[in-house]
């Protein structure tokens, strides 16, 4: 790596390879979070909300449970994101960060699985009970 060096022992580390990317992810990321929470809270605040039903029928309309979809992704894939640099920045044992990061994995994709698992269920139910509907 080097000499012994103050820059040869940095030499090779840094932003250039990856930190940048990392940014930009966590930036695209919020960006789709603010765009689907802002459309998931103006198409609640349309819809009675005492009507289970009402709720029901919106959210297995297929559009928006693509719009639920999309969020849940972009919500635990930004949660990992911002999660992954608080552990790389301050736990400092190596068994112990590497085993952070690795449950932090199994939350994070665990997570949005059963949100994914659960909207789609939703989406599906009218489908389930045949041409009556609700």
């Amino acid at each position: 790596m080097g000499n012994g060096t103050r820059l040869g022992r940095v030499r090779g580390l840094g932003s250039s390879h990856h930190g940048s990317h990392h940014w930009l992810q966590q930036r695209l990321t919020a960006l789709g979070n603010i765009l689907l929470v802002s459309f998931l809270f103006v198409s609640l605040l349309r819809l009675p909300l005492s009507d289970h039903g009402a709720v029901l029928r919106w959210a297995s309309n297929p559009s928006v449970a693509l719009a639920l979809i999309l969020m849940v992704i972009s919500v635990f894939w930004h949660l990992r994101l911002g999660l992954q640099v608080m552990i790389e920045d301050y736990i400092h044992g190596e068994a112990t960060r590497l085993f952070a990061l690795v449950l932090l994995n199994f939350y994070a994709i665990g997570g949005a699985a059963y949100g994914i698992f659960a909207i789609v269920r939703i989406a599906l139910a009218p489908a389930a009970l045949g041409p009556g509907g609700m």
